[in-house]
């Protein structure tokens, strides 16, 4: 079964935290974990952004961890999060329309900034949409760091969608049950609600003041969170995971009259925390883990990115991967064209000197007559073997037509085979070019048909007769001619 790895990285301004998830089938298991620090006061000429970015490549070379894509989760703290209605159902037209809807709500000019939004809810007067904005140069520091260490971020996320893919895909409740998650990390607080067990969830993030008393801070902002949103159903319970570990949950479950009860981020995906050196708190861990799902698990993106810096690695490794075919078979094709080139040269070299030899050949045959181009050899040799042949059987001469001499040979033999006992007189010859013609005559008829039969054996035909019994002979005048 074919698996993958893929990296999340939970980005704030001087710390990462990083999760290598492998995906093999519908499994998911954790490869390592850690987090990197920078000191913000710390000289260096390098960037806060290029430190992150060298220590997360450092580490992950330590550690042997190879991955396919990357996702970020950007740190609450870097991004601002507005309610906005568009008039709009269409995430296309929402698209089209967000930085203005955005724009004015606000009341500021938002074109140094990226946008990306979430769908709440929708009816037929449009959308409720939760937006999140960021500055683009805080963001393309970021991916400038990454890609300059060979890390290419497939998507940039707000960190509580991270958050909340890693609760809905990992996290499992009755259907009677209806939670209120509050998550504190080191810096931040994220408070996640779901009205309906189906709809979107409603969140707030703010960030906690160190030495802030954790207790009183839900205790405030619960019932404030609670009263922003319309449920059908009371909340009933209360999870929670406080990083500082300083949560009186007595209190605030008996003040808020609900169960509560911790989050157990790490045993519900069965990671093993004991084994990863440096790890972070726990919350710091979902949001990365979640981050990484982005890719596997393909959940809902909000992608900071695709507004100002569409990501394009799939497009340059397909095609890298088209330029590196098109490489090989143009290789190829010269290869093969090289191949056949050089045997088209030898077999063009063989021809030459054939055609020499032979040439040589035919003048000296030809008696000096040079071999044209125009003109078959070989079908000229064969006529003029037949020529050769036909001269020697005598039926030609030597300029290649019946002579006269050979005419009146092929008479006078078949006359002078039986001429006496067929009593034949011959008063008259005429040779012609292709043909002789000659009166005489026979004692008789039977004598004359004889006649006849001694020139077919002599290969002579009979062209024209006239026959005539005059004075007691048989008299005739014949046109013979060789046969062909």
């Amino acid at each position: 079964m074919e698996s993958q790895n893929y990296l999340g990285i939970y980005w704030s301004k001087n710390a990462a935290t990083v999760v290598c998830l492998k995906a093999e089938g519908k499994d998911r298991n954790v490869l390592d974990c850690f987090t990197v620090v920078v000191a913000p006061d710390e000289e260096n000429e390098l960037s806060n952004e290029q430190r992150l970015a060298k220590l997360i490549t450092q580490r992950c070379s330590e550690k042997e961890l190879s991955f396919s894509e990357v996702s970020v989760a950007l740190d609450c703290s870097m991004f601002m999060q507005h309610d906005i209605h568009s008039e709009f159902k269409d995430s296309k037209q929402i698209a089209s329309t967000i930085r203005f809807d955005t724009e004015e709500a606000l009341a500021t000019d938002v074109s140094d900034v990226a946008i990306s939004f979430k769908v709440n809810s929708a009816d037929s007067n449009g959308s409720d949409l939760t937006v999140y904005t960021a500055q683009r140069k805080v963001l393309s520091e970021i991916i400038y760091a990454l890609q300059s260490y060979n890390i290419d971020p497939v998507t940039i996320e707000p960190d509580v969608n991270c958050l909340t893919g890693f609760i809905e895909n990992n996290l499992s409740y009755s259907d009677q049950m209806r939670p209120f998650f509050a998550i504190l990390s080191g810096r931040s607080a994220y408070l996640i609600l779901y009205p309906q067990p189906t709809s979107k969830p409603h969140i707030r993030t703010f960030l906690i003041n160190p030495g802030q008393d954790r207790t009183a801070l839900i205790l405030r902002e619960l019932p404030l969170t609670m009263a922003l949103v319309q449920s059908d159903e009371p909340i009933n319970c209360l999870r929670f995971y406080d990083a500082a570990d300083s949560l009186d949950i007595n209190s605030i479950s008996e003040k808020m009259m609900i169960e509560a009860g911790p989050i157990d981020f790490t045993g519900c995906v069965g990671a093993d925390t004991t084994a990863f050196d440096d790890f972070a708190n726990v919350a710091d861990f979902a949001i990365a883990y979640g981050a990484a799902m982005i890719n596997c698990e393909k959940i809902e993106s909000v992608d900071f990115r695709k507004d100002f810096m569409p990501y394009l690695g799939k497009k340059l490794k397909l095609e890298k991967t088209i330029k590196m075919i098109s490489v090989i078979a143009v290789s190829v094709i010269i290869l093969l064209g090289i191949y056949f080139q050089w045997n088209l040269i030898k077999e063009n070299g063989y021809r030459k000197d054939l055609k020499k030899r032979l040439s040589t050949e035919y003048s000296s045959v030809m008696q000096g007559r040079k071999m044209s181009s125009r003109v078959d050899p070989v079908r000229k040799l064969k006529i003029e073997l037949s020529r050769i042949e036909a001269e020697k059987s005598g039926l030609l001469s030597l300029t290649g037509q019946a002579s006269i001499a050979t005419k009146l040979t092929l008479l006078f033999q078949a006359f002078n085979s039986k001429a006496s006992a067929i009593d034949l007189q011959i008063n008259k010859v005429s040779i012609h070019a292709k043909s002789i013609s000659f009166d005489g005559s026979t004692s008789n008829r039977k004598n004359t048909l004889q006649l006849f039969q001694i020139i077919k054996e002599s290969k002579m035909e009979i062209l024209q007769q006239k026959l005539d019994a005059k004075g007691g002979r048989d008299n005739f005048r014949l046109t013979v001619a060789p046969i062909k």
